[in-house]
């Protein structure tokens, strides 16, 4: 799947703030190379960890290079077979990777993780 859209996982916006060399990142390597976006899950995941002005200064900054994607019927329509997928194998995964995964699949987007190990067991989504 050759693409000029990447879906942004939350630890990929993690790593970022948490380096002191921003440029060293993949997150800014993403953002000059492809038209990033984020699910409303994500959006949710790193707002719930800003706890301070600082913080949410901080992700005002982040979410100005983003366009959020809507959690909508297809969506979770997806989200509810790939958990279907997942618990028959017994691999379940977390229910928040799970409706992040089905909005990249739904989008027909690669997803730009560090959370390999989790995000492998979908069938038919493009790692980066």
């Amino acid at each position: 799947m050759e693409s000029s859209k990447l879906l942004i996982d939350t630890s990929i916006i993690i790593d970022f703030l948490r380096k002191k060399k921003k440029k060293n990142t993949l997150f800014w390597k993403y953002i000059n190379q492809y038209e990033c976006y984020i699910s409303t899950i994500t959006h949710f995941e790193l707002l719930c960890g800003a706890n301070t002005d600082l913080r949410i200064k901080e992700l005002d900054v982040v979410f100005n290079f983003l366009t959020i994607c809507d959690l909508n019927k297809e969506t979770t329509f997806l989200s509810a077979k790939i958990f279907q997928n997942l618990k028959k194998e017994n691999l379940l995964i977390e229910f928040r990777d799970i409706f992040i995964a089905a909005t990249a699949s739904s989008l027909n987007m690669p997803i730009a993780t560090l959370n390999k190990k989790d995000f492998s067991r979908i069938d038919n989504l493009e790692l980066l």
